[in-house]
């Protein structure tokens, strides 16, 4: 009798559990690549990768369980990141995430099918991404940092926290900025009676060079563009805008752990997060054509007192009231 219920109970369990073995075995295991322009140890890109990970898993993409996300990392050299374009497109990945527009640009050389989602790459439509923000079109979407009119605002702010300034160097590089603030920029320079100068670079040295140079005269400001360029040498920027003690406003907030004195923009931390929102979607079966580009809807301003402190400047209460996170 007893043998007979263990050989029932045995013959249940033989049958139910290669079932259940196959049924986690069967699930499948998605590819996400991610191509990212700046250094495998820029612990702040990695910060921010890590908040779209840990989206994803609360999406129920788990690594390890049903997605697999292989990362390139370029570290600025441009031959490597179109290497590492090539390399992840043959991996036949489901979906590509990239930051920048220089990154947006190289995968898409390389592909127009597989979906690719994007963040801060900020005038899609003048580089050729999209067709329109509500409809992209193609195989591209993505999360916009920036609109035209900051620039504007950038230019605002850094006459408010130092009032000073008459004089004021737009740093950029011409091979990777789109140039959509430039309009903005002047439009505001009159009203607040600022002379901007344009100061392109293409390298560290250059960068040396248009800051020392312009800071030759006095009550002189910098604000720095935002692109992948001036983002690959924030530390350098900031050092030399504090020996050169010019003012500077800055487009992301990773500038400030650089020791930069003022950021205002988008959130990117929400951004990222929303990043895996597209991703999940995707995965489930959207096509980016029909995944409208997203706009900023929360944005941050950061003041660095210790860099004010430096350059001898007097931060404005209602500023300091204003600002989302002072570092002392």
């Amino acid at each position: 009798m007893l043998r007979r219920k263990f050989l029932k109970l045995l013959g249940g369990t033989l049958t139910t559990w290669p079932f259940s073995v196959y049924a986690q075995k069967s699930e499948t295991t998605r590819r996400v690549g991610v191509l990212m322009e700046t250094s495998g140890n820029d612990l702040e890109a990695q910060s921010l990768l890590k908040i779209t990970r840990e989206r994803l898993e609360e999406l129920g993409w788990s690594e390890g369980r049903n997605i697999r996300v292989e990362d390139r990392w370029a570290g600025g050299d441009n031959s490597r990141l179109r290497a590492y374009a090539s390399e992840l497109v043959q991996l036949s990945p489901d979906v590509l995430i990239c930051e920048g527009t220089p990154v947006v640009a190289a995968l898409q050389e390389v592909t127009r099918s597989i979906p690719i989602v994007f963040v801060n790459a900020n005038n899609p439509i003048g580089s050729g991404f999209v067709a329109s923000i509500a409809r992209p079109g193609g195989n591209i979407t993505g999360l916009v940092s920036f609109e035209p009119a900051m620039g504007g605002k950038w230019l605002q702010l850094l006459k408010e926290v130092a009032p000073s300034t008459k004089r004021v160097a737009l740093l950029y590089n011409p091979q990777t900025h789109t140039g959509q603030h430039f309009q903005s920029i002047e439009t505001v320079s009159r009203a607040v009676a600022i002379d901007t100068i344009r100061a392109p670079f293409s390298n560290a040295v250059d960068i040396e060079r248009a800051l020392g140079s312009f800071a030759r005269e006095p009550n002189g400001g910098v604000l720095v563009l935002p692109d992948n360029s001036t983002n690959l040498h924030r530390d350098w920027i900031c050092t030399l805008a504090a020996r050169n003690r010019l003012p500077s406003i800055y487009p992301f907030r990773r500038f400030l752990s650089s020791g930069g004195l003022i950021y205002y923009g988008a959130d990117t931390k929400d951004l990222y997060s929303k990043l895996a929102g597209y991703v999940d979607r995707i995965l489930k079966g959207s096509k980016p054509a029909d995944l409208p580009v997203q706009m900023p809807t929360r944005f941050e301003l950061v003041i660095n007192l210790r860099s004010a402190r430096a350059l001898s400047l007097n931060i404005p209460p209602t500023l300091l009231a204003n600002a989302d996170e002072v570092i002392e």
